[in-house]
């Protein structure tokens, strides 16, 4: 990990280790989204333009004012690192109501709006192991299993509702699985 590569090494002796406290955790809004980078600002005091870490510095993190002490030949700092990317981001999530006609039993899931109807599925067995023995249609359509809900004509009326002062969770969109019988076991 991390936090044992760096263990008793000089740049972490001087870096507060609250910041490690958020592992684990969103942190994507620490970094400017164009450049990947640290979010920055201009000191006041020194006039410089300066990472912004509320939580103090931690690794990788140059200090605010030039120090003899502080070594930058660790290469590629560790958020630039995949290794220790832990999943992406989604643009947006949104609820969808799952029903399975042969139950009549309902369930609601939040999706990211990237994902595929096949893996809003993978996810729905946890509901039902034989969800692939069912047709998934939205208002009497087959749903393409390899598109995204957008992609297949089902729109994200979230700001609508928004908008219209309405509790979307009130109107979610509904897929409908039909049982179709072909014997798969699990």
């Amino acid at each position: 990990s991390l936090c044992e590569a760096h263990t008793g090494k000089s740049p972490l002796k001087t870096v507060p280790m609250n910041s490690f406290a958020c592992a684990g955790k969103d942190i994507s809004h620490w970094f400017d989204r164009k450049t990947g980078d640290l979010r920055t600002y201009i000191d006041s005091t020194t006039g410089c333009r300066v990472p912004y870490t509320p939580h103090g510095r931690f690794l990788h993190v140059p200090p605010s004012c030039p120090r003899s002490d502080w070594a930058n030949n660790f290469g590629r700092p560790w958020w630039k690192d995949e290794k220790y990317s832990i999943g992406r981001l989604s643009q947006k999530t949104r609820n969808l109501k799952i029903v399975n006609m042969l139950t009549l039993q309902e369930n609601t899931i939040e999706v990211c709006s990237e994902e595929t109807m096949m893996e809003i599925q993978n996810r729905y067995f946890v509901y039902n192991l034989h969800a692939a023995s069912y047709t998934w249609k939205y208002c009497g359509t087959n749903l393409d299993m390899h598109l995204t809900l957008q992609e297949n004509g089902i729109p994200d009326e979230c700001e609508d509702f928004y908008e219209l002062n309405m509790d979307e969770d009130n109107y979610l969109p509904a897929v409908h699985l039909y049982f179709n019988d072909d014997l798969t076991e699990q």
